[in-house]
């Protein structure tokens, strides 16, 4: 009989020899994880107070963070994973809005909080590195020992809100996606069939575990299999090929900007002589897959989900590149957000380029999704805007092949409106990454003097080198996919762009600084091949003339 909770799946895991959890410095066994579970879920229980059961945690990825993630799903508790990225009113704004009743951090999480409103008393604060914690515990650790002595609260089922996920806010304010105990265990046990993850695998873990790439494609397939979880505190690309032969990983979990950044590392003649086999993640273009096979042995398996649904498209291991896989039931399907009539088909050409945008291009829903979709903690219009009609709105667009494959074309604010046509952002970013010398791309729309749009992009390189050292027009003529209007006008230049606590390019921060930046911006204007030259102050002042001429001052970036 499949679990229920993921209660029930860590108590499966009592009495199991297996090697659960490994660091650089010790290794526990299941078993031992399940007890240092259980002290800590009995801790929980006995502080708990009236009113929404919600821990934030404010760590980093170290032991302590798998414990209380078993901890919350004993005593029925709901994990808030605090971003320690967020600073001063963003982050007392997103613990506030979660109702918190207890925070587990440590001194680093501390003095991120002082001074901030979160909600919570400071004598509600468990600080793991202080030494009345470890007292606490040792209190508390010989009451649980056992497969037969282990119980969860009474009152956990699979409805039981187990995760508060913020959304990583690359597009906006975040939200706190809702994931049940139910939910997540039926994705361990589907993303563990699903990736490829069996108790023989040992699953790297470099995402921080505040995100839910980490939660819902390692830690809870992990869990599901009996398989080995591998932690460091944080990702590392120097320290990614040692941590990957120190712990034997043979799997591990990815967003795209950290595949860039591995890849940016010089190559030896040993990378292949590692154990990895297989890895999940988003945002890797399939330059970058061809690339990570090629130097280290290891399939990137590309997917498609978010914190707020997941299994929504079934992945085919032979699909065409770039393919996110095939709907997993009839319902699921790329709609006009206007009519809510199904796309036709995408009509391609030789590169892969969509023809008829205009008509194929549409938004993600799934019509039955409404009943899955869990919701956003105390945001009724953030609710709203994924549930209409009764579907479940993605928010992510997409389009279909002839032969019924699913591919992402990015979010509305990927498409870029230059000359009356929709330019992709997409394709234009994963041109940009096949440069050697780019280890991450963002491309965006900033407004034009006149009318409409123009493409910007925002390019980080390595350090030691400039921008002039890239050839960028050479490169980019060299590109047979790249439509004459994809080229950018803008390019800013950085040896590190802003990102996400899960190393996402905040796109949007970006997109609003446009070329006013600290950051070197080089722009090419006029017609011909693309020709750029550094702007100066006086050059920015004068682009500003020219939207104050036409009357366009208030789309000023």
């Amino acid at each position: 009989m499949p679990h229920q909770t993921i209660a029930d799946l860590l108590l499966a895991r009592a009495g199991d020899d297996h090697p659960g959890l490994l660091t650089r410095e010790r290794t526990w066994t299941w078993d031992e994880v399940v007890a240092q579970s259980a002290a800590r879920a009995e801790w929980a229980g006995e502080l708990r107070a009236e009113g929404p059961f919600h821990i934030g945690v404010l760590l980093d990825n170290v032991p302590e963070y798998v414990f209380w993630l078993g901890a919350a799903a004993l005593a029925g508790a709901a994990v808030v994973g605090i971003n320690p990225t967020r600073r001063g009113a963003e982050l007392e704004r997103e613990v506030r809005h979660t109702d918190c009743q207890l925070i587990v951090t440590d001194r680093d999480g501390l003095d991120l909080l002082d001074g901030l409103d979160i909600g919570v008393k400071r004598d509600r604060y468990l600080v793991v590195d202080d030494p009345e914690y470890a007292s606490h515990l040792a209190a508390r650790a010989g009451r649980a020992p056992g497969r037969a002595s282990v119980r969860a609260a009474p009152d956990v089922t699979a409805a039981t809100r187990m995760l508060l996920l913020l959304t990583s806010g690359t597009t906006g304010t975040s939200k706190a996606a809702i994931c049940s105990q139910g939910r997540l265990a039926a994705l361990g046990a589907s993303n563990s069939a699903k990736y490829d993850i069996t108790r023989d695998d040992t699953c790297y873990c470099p995402m921080p575990l505040f995100h839910g790439n980490a939660l819902m494609a390692l830690w809870a397939p992990a869990l599901s299999a009996g398989a080995t979880i591998a932690l460091t505190r944080k990702f590392s690309a120097s320290g990614f090929l040692p941590d990957v032969r120190r712990f034997g990983a043979t799997y591990f979990t990815y967003v795209g900007k950290a595949i860039g950044y591995i890849l940016a590392r010089p190559e030896t003649p040993d990378d292949a002589d590692n154990p990895l086999t297989h890895a999940f993640g988003t945002e890797a273009s399939p330059e970058d897959a061809e690339r990570f096979l090629s130097r280290f042995g290891c399939r990137l398996v590309e997917g498609y989900g978010s914190s707020e649904g997941a299994g929504m498209l079934r992945r085919v291991a032979e699909g065409p590149a770039g393919a996110l896989g095939v709907p997993a039931r009839d319902s699921v399907r790329i709609v006009h957000a206007t009519t809510r009539e199904t796309c036709p088909p995408a009509v391609l050409d030789t590169y892969g380029r969509v023809l008829n945008p205009e008509a194929a291009i549409g938004e993600i829903v799934d019509t039955e999704g409404a009943a899955r979709f869990e919701g956003y903690y105390n945001n009724e219009a953030a609710n709203a805007e994924r549930v209409r009609h009764g579907w479940y709105w993605t928010g992510d667009l997409g389009y279909v092949d002839e032969a019924g494959y699913f591919y992402f074309a990015g979010r509305s604010g990927d498409w870029i409106r230059v000359d009356g046509e929709n330019i992709s952002a997409l394709l234009t970013e994963r041109v940009l990454r096949r440069h050697p010398d780019v280890v991450a791309a963002g491309v965006f729309g900033v407004p034009d003097p006149r009318s409409g749009d123009q493409v910007m992009a925002a390019v980080e390189i390595p350090d030691g080198t400039r921008f002039e050292d890239l050839d960028l027009p050479g490169f980019l003529a060299r590109q047979e996919d790249l439509g004459t209007k994809g080229a950018p006008r803008f390019v800013r230049v950085s040896h590190a762009l802003p990102t996400t606590g899960s190393n996402k390019l905040r796109k949007k921060e970006m997109q609003l600084d446009g070329w006013r930046t600290d950051d070197p911006v080089y722009r090419w204007a006029g017609r011909g091949g693309p020709a750029y030259v550094p702007m100066t102050d006086d050059a920015k002042a004068a682009l500003r003339g020219e939207f104050l001429a036409n009357g366009r001052g208030r789309f000023l970036p």
